[in-house]
């Protein structure tokens, strides 16, 4: 197996929930070229990262042919497709026609995947059956990603301006109902620096996560709190790779903390941990009663940091 494709969409954490399936295709085939057809911005934590040599964006009008039937396949996707000895595909394809129009280049080793996940078994694990046909079977459904040390020292760089112990906070995810509420996140940040739980507070976020963030930017009068908003994936893995400790809720920045080995506490309300919470040692999950979020404590959040911590070694 020379070159191997792997083409996923959807979002940042599910395609770091697709991560163990990668490291069985990159185990099994160390010396194959690997490259990976997505969401740009997310599928970088993959690019010349262990997993991948190389990634190209999904988002390409010419594409659109593809899960057309009879339409004029485009020829320099036709080639590209072409070159790759396995295809493993996630897209949505309920009637084959993106697999019919691959193969019809000359792609005979073509894996579906389905991109949606049951509530049976993890995620990571149903995302990695489809390799199940090249005698390949997931062991460990923990996602790990490695930062490249062009990442770390940027990292390194914004880290040496906060006071250690870091603590990493990110309150948003990719939907309102997985949220715990905005004013228990004011409430918590408070408390731990208050009591000395973590020297600073470093808090991600995004565009989505705005209502959150206006939040800390009242709190981030303190020298004590910084807001990194909006970067480049790479770059946020990286910071938490450096951070003594993490807490957010079931979301992709959760999922790339866990992989990056920051130990988590992650608040678990509507979805089921089981399935959805990464697999990694360095997570402690705390789930809300009837998947009511507010029924999660702010003092319980604020222990279960100080055990991350002293079991790291940190004493606070």
């Amino acid at each position: 197996m020379n070159r191997i494709l792997v083409i996923r969409g959807g979002a940042i954490g599910d395609f770091v929930l697709t991560l163990p399936a990668l490291k069985l295709l990159r185990d099994a085939y160390p010396a194959a070229q690997i490259e990976i057809l997505g969401y740009k911005h997310i599928v970088a934590l993959a690019e010349g990262r262990f997993y991948a040599q190389a990634v190209h964006s999904i988002e390409y009008g010419k594409l659109a042919g593809f899960f057309a039937k009879g339409a004029e396949l485009d020829s320099a996707l036709s080639d590209y497709f072409a070159s790759f000895d396995l295809v493993l595909s996630y897209l949505f394809d309920p009637d084959a026609i993106f697999e019919r129009n691959v193969r019809h280049c000359g792609v005979e080793e073509f894996l579906v995947g389905s991109p949606k996940i049951i509530e049976s078994e993890h995620a990571a694990r149903q995302l990695a059956r489809p390799l199940v046909k090249l005698d390949l079977e997931l062991t460990d459904p923990a996602a790990h990603l490695y930062p490249s040390l062009g990442d770390r020292d940027f990292a390194a760089d914004i880290l040496r301006t906060l006071k250690a112990p870091v603590v990493a906070v990110h309150p948003g995810s990719g939907s309102p109902t997985k949220n715990w509420p905005v004013e228990n996140w004011a409430e918590l940040a408070a408390l731990l620096l208050r009591r000395g739980h973590g020297s600073s507070l470093l808090v991600i976020g995004g565009e989505a996560d705005e209502r959150e963030l206006a939040a800390f930017r009242v709190l981030a009068e303190t020298s004590a709190i910084r807001i990194a908003e909006a970067l480049p994936l790479p770059e946020v893995a990286a910071l938490l790779e450096g951070c003594a400790c993490f807490i957010g809720h079931d979301s992709g920045v959760s999922q790339i903390a866990a992989a990056v080995g920051a130990p988590s506490v992650l608040l678990f309300g509507p979805t089921d941990p089981a399935v959805w919470a990464p697999q990694n040692e360095n997570v402690r999950v705390l789930r809300a009663v009837e998947g009511d979020l507010c029924r999660i404590d702010t003092d319980a959040v604020a222990e279960a940091v100080v055990q991350e911590l002293m079991r790291i070694g940190i004493s606070t």
